[in-house]
């Protein structure tokens, strides 16, 4: 496909966009009855005054660049129902046969209110991980939780200036957010064809969601023990990624991290994790703990105890090795 159109880098109105690639006049999360696109509009006077912001991760991954974007809602985003429709059409792109194209405001037209906007691409969701959930403040400058979408462009032409990277944190923080700001908390809808769509086809993803089911259940079973857990929202100096642990118990100050098998690569994982995670949680020093869903293999146990990490599963009827809980 050539977008023979608008180029990368073609600064256009929306009145200019709309009859090529469709779209609305206002709104964030424009998808087309007129054309197989969803336009997607970020505006660097909307996020980043409430401090997050859409754009390019410095970092690199195996797979190229990255470009996060946060979704549609002001209250705890979702993609259910009508406030949830344009999170929605970006989640089921590839199986609704449309393609995002993204935009980015770059000031008004001279002399009027009217915002220009810069043609960054054709893109596509990362289908190793095509979203994440974190706490961002909405414009009341209330705590919720937001859909960040993090996609990838769908071909060589695209617009990447120095301007559009998220600025690294400038210093390293730790907050806690509630442990329901994970995959298991937010409802994805089912696609609207009968193939199934990219997002839930991956092995990773299944695993995310074994993972995610044995965290309610955890988090279900320490709630009857009175305890609050929650997750650590981890900033970096210098980088612009973000990193989420899994569950953390407040009261008895442990680290856990969560894996949906007893596999020998899942447990070294968990363990690279928390020695990698625990270095910014505040207070210094918790307790790290693996949890799984199963007794491991004998050698894996010595591996955990070799390295002071503690381990944590279910037997069958209870959780076995939960410290501070009998």
């Amino acid at each position: 496909m050539v977008d023979a159109q608008v180029l990368p880098g073609e600064i256009k109105t929306r009145a200019e966009i709309m009859p090529i690639f469709g779209g609305s006049p206002q709104g964030g999360i424009c998808p087309s009855a007129s054309e197989p696109n969803v336009v997607i509009y970020t505006d660097p006077l909307v996020g980043e005054q409430f401090g997050y912001y859409d754009g390019w991760l410095e970092e690199e991954d195996e797979h190229g660049r990255v470009w996060e974007y946060t979704g549609h809602g002001e209250g705890d985003q979702t993609f259910e129902g009508r406030s949830g429709f344009g999170n929605r059409a970006i989640l089921h792109h590839v199986d609704d046969g449309r393609t995002l194209r993204v935009f980015k405001a770059v000031g008004n037209v001279p002399g009027t209110g009217t915002r220009r906007h810069r043609y960054l691409g054709r893109f596509e969701l990362d289908k190793y991980e095509p979203y994440v959930l974190r706490e961002a403040p909405n414009k009341q400058h209330v705590m919720r939780r937001v859909i960040v979408f993090r996609m990838r462009p769908a071909k060589e032409e695209y617009e990447l200036l120095p301007d559009d990277v998220i600025p690294p944190a400038p210093e390293t923080s730790a907050i806690t957010v509630p442990a329901d700001v994970t995959s298991s908390a937010i409802v994805e809808p089912e696609t609207n064809k009968k193939t199934k769509s990219s997002r839930s086809a991956g092995p990773k993803t299944i695993a995310e969601r074994r993972e995610a089911n044995l965290a309610d259940d955890f988090i279900a079973f320490m709630a009857g023990q009175g305890r609050e857990l929650k997750r650590f929202q981890i900033k970096v100096k210098g980088l612009t990624g973000i990193l989420m642990t899994d569950l953390y118990d407040v009261q008895g100050h442990v680290l856990y991290e969560l894996k949906g098998t007893t596999k020998r690569e899942d447990v070294r994982m968990a363990i690279g994790q928390l020695l990698d995670y625990s270095r910014h949680v505040q207070p210094e020093n918790p307790k790290r703990v693996v949890l799984l869903p199963a007794v491991p293999h004998e050698d894996l146990r010595a591996l955990l105890e070799s390295v002071g990490i503690g381990l944590a599963y279910w037997d069958g009827t209870t959780y076995v090795g939960v410290p501070g809980v009998v």
